[in-house]
């Protein structure tokens, strides 16, 4: 099936030809044909299916006909964050090129003049956030009797957001007769009351399972210290292929310490976050996007309506708290067919968290392994000679002194390693004794090596590998084994 058995008009098939697209998704080959019959739309799809363009289209065609009138809008798309809000409006901008349309944005972060001023001269489609639309309403400088077409876009984030009764106060402001769509990841009871309070016998078009991850996306949790998560983060950003990623953290003071810690390692990133200003945001997504920095630090607020191509990896510094928000997080990649990974980083307090995820998804989260290290292997050695312990402590005179206790280190089972213990301990809350400055020393190369990239088998100490395996060093974090 192509665009052009959908009954859009051949003004709008040559918009969506031009931007490069012939063949709907699923979403939107369901959903189009009954939204330009103007019925009611339950739409339920994960993120990255293509259900934007799905409502999008056909409302393109249906506002084609009819007249603007000052202050009152013909149709309104709720959505629950600005960068959403923004996404839609790019996408009216992009399809209604070759219709007389216009279109006005109300988000919050940006200066009411221009807005008011667009609504004062009719506009045919509002883009809104609950809360500024909430806002020129209670001012009197909007009407919603005028409305035809209600659309309520990532309904359960709305939920999440504490914007159902904004909503349920809209929609009691429109007029009766009109065409209601719903679209929404998951379909939670509150979400089923509110459609069955506002639509009138909608049809339910559900294209995938809710709360299911794409399958383009490899998904791994890394078992992890909470001390030793930017030590892990930094180690996966420079062995795994990276080539653009978003890093997702719990809160914004994390998230402003983590971007300026990538920062001085060297890396090219930025941040988005609540408290940093319309602006500033756009600002940093459009540096995002054209490829000034590869690596944006994120809260939730960027968890959904973040449509951009090409993002390789995700990664959850901290493990969301609500089970929703991960299918949304690592949906940032693994778009539009692409393939994509991403990486839970999961703390000894977080084993609750992560069990929700995966009751919710339905599918067991793969523990990340050597096997699974994408780092290029260096050239192993034809004759598959090991490296001798001399070689290996070249650099520390300190531990040859102390030949036998290397060799029953070398000898000593993994798992008997005290360094293990010592993670194990740490991972677990329980403190090991605490060696003295002097002994700690031997530790230091090695820590200033992993922070620069430059680990080197020698510092490390660890027992060789068989060729053809990993070429190391192997990352202590694949040893920690709690909760997998």
């Amino acid at each position: 099936m192509t665009f052009a058995d959908l009954g859009l008009s051949p003004e709008l098939l040559k918009a969506v030809e031009a931007a490069g697209y012939t063949v709907p998704t699923p979403i939107q080959e369901q959903a189009i044909p009954p939204v330009l019959m103007m019925k009611d739309i339950i739409g339920i799809a994960q993120t990255g299916t293509g259900k934007t363009a799905s409502f999008v289209l056909p409302m393109i065609d249906i506002m084609a006909a009819g007249r603007r009138r000052a202050l009152m809008p013909r149709s309104l798309i709720l959505e629950p964050t600005r960068e959403l809000a923004a996404q839609v409006a790019e996408n009216f901008e992009k399809y209604g090129t070759h219709h007389d349309l216009k279109m006005a944005l109300l988000i919050g972060g940006v200066q009411m003049g221009d807005q008011v001023k667009a609504l004062n001269e009719g506009v045919d489609v509002l883009i809104a956030t609950p809360g500024r639309l909430m806002d020129l309403f209670e001012r009197g400088k909007i009407l919603l009797n005028g409305c035809e077409l209600l659309v309520i876009d990532e309904a359960d984030r709305m939920l999440d957001m504490g914007f159902i009764p904004d909503i349920e106060f809209i929609c009691s402001k429109l007029p009766e007769q009109r065409q209601t769509m719903l679209f929404s990841a998951t379909m939670p009871p509150p979400i089923e009351k509110l459609s069955k309070k506002f639509m009138n016998n909608p049809k339910r078009i559900e294209v995938s399972r809710a709360a299911t991850t794409n399958k383009d996306i490899t998904a791994f949790r890394v078992n992890v210290g909470q001390r030793q998560k930017r030590d892990t983060l930094e180690w996966l950003l420079q062995n795994d292929h990276v080539e653009t990623a978003i890093i997702f953290a719990n809160r914004k003071t994390t998230v402003r310490e983590l971007n300026k810690y990538l920062q001085q390692r060297g890396f090219s990133s930025g941040e988005i976050h609540g408290d940093i200003d319309q602006a500033t945001r756009n600002k940093e997504l459009e540096r995002f996007k054209s490829g000034d920095m590869n690596i944006l630090v994120a809260s939730d607020v960027a968890a959904r309506g973040l449509d951009i191509k090409g993002v390789s990896h995700v990664f959850n510094y901290d493990t969301p708290w609500h089970p929703d928000d991960y299918v949304h997080r690592i949906g940032r990649t693994g778009r539009a067919g692409a393939k994509g990974r991403a990486f839970t980083f999961v703390a000894p307090e977080d084993a609750e968290a992560i069990d929700n995820v995966e009751k919710l998804t339905k599918n067991k989260i793969a523990v990340f392994g050597k096997d699974d290290v994408r780092v290029e292997l260096k050239q192993a050695d034809e004759a598959g000679e090991k490296p001798n312990a001399d070689s290996r402590n070249q650099d520390k005179p300190k531990r040859q002194r102390k030949p036998r206790e290397d060799k029953r280190r070398e000898d000593r089972p993994r798992d008997e390693d005290p360094r293990a213990e010592n993670d194990s301990a740490e991972d677990t809350g329980s403190r090991p004794e605490k060696p003295s400055r002097k002994k700690s020393r031997s530790d230091s190369k090695p820590r200033e090596a992993r922070a620069s990239g430059k680990i080197r088998r020698d510092d490390r100490q660890d027992p060789p590998v068989e060729p053809g395996e990993w070429n190391g060093p192997k990352p202590g974090f694949l040893d920690v084994t709690f909760g997998s």
